[in-house]
């Protein structure tokens, strides 16, 4: 089954990936090991997953304006996700994911994107129209 999600046109390339979701908010600064490519934060829904070359599937950004050049160096060591959807973005995540040359989408007008998008789904992220095909895998297909 496919899935196609209309969103705000979004910042950054096309990309495809594999989908790691919680329904969670997120931050770089205090969220993850960004040398090792993991969420570290123990309370966090993804504590102990490697985040790297995923496309993170989030309900919203919180932080401050280190995450901004967080994406940026994470993106230079190569422990960065392919991308990053969101229910709602801040401008600052915003900025970062544009610093970075990631991808970033939010405000899905479909519902709620933790919700319709699930860990191991395939998901291709157009940003500029607008558009994320998710390919459901079959074990994620509701019934």
């Amino acid at each position: 089954m496919t899935l196609l999600l209309r969103c705000h046109p979004g910042i950054g390339p096309r990309v495809e990936g594999e989908a790691l979701v919680a329904a969670d908010d997120f931050s770089a600064r205090y969220d993850l090991d960004r040398l090792a490519g993991t969420f570290s934060r123990p309370g966090h829904k993804l504590a102990g997953l490697s985040y790297v070359d995923r496309v993170l599937v989030l309900n919203t950004a919180k932080g401050g304006v280190a995450s901004a050049w967080m994406l940026r160096e994470m993106t230079e060591r190569g422990l960065a996700p392919k991308a990053i959807l969101f229910n709602a973005a801040n401008t600052i995540l915003a900025q970062g994911a544009a610093f970075a040359g990631m991808a970033l989408c939010d405000r899905f007008e479909d519902g709620d994107i933790t919700r319709l998008i699930a860990t191991g789904d395939r998901v291709i992220v157009d940003p500029p129209a607008g558009l994320v095909t998710v390919k459901k895998q079959a074990a994620t297909v509701e019934t």
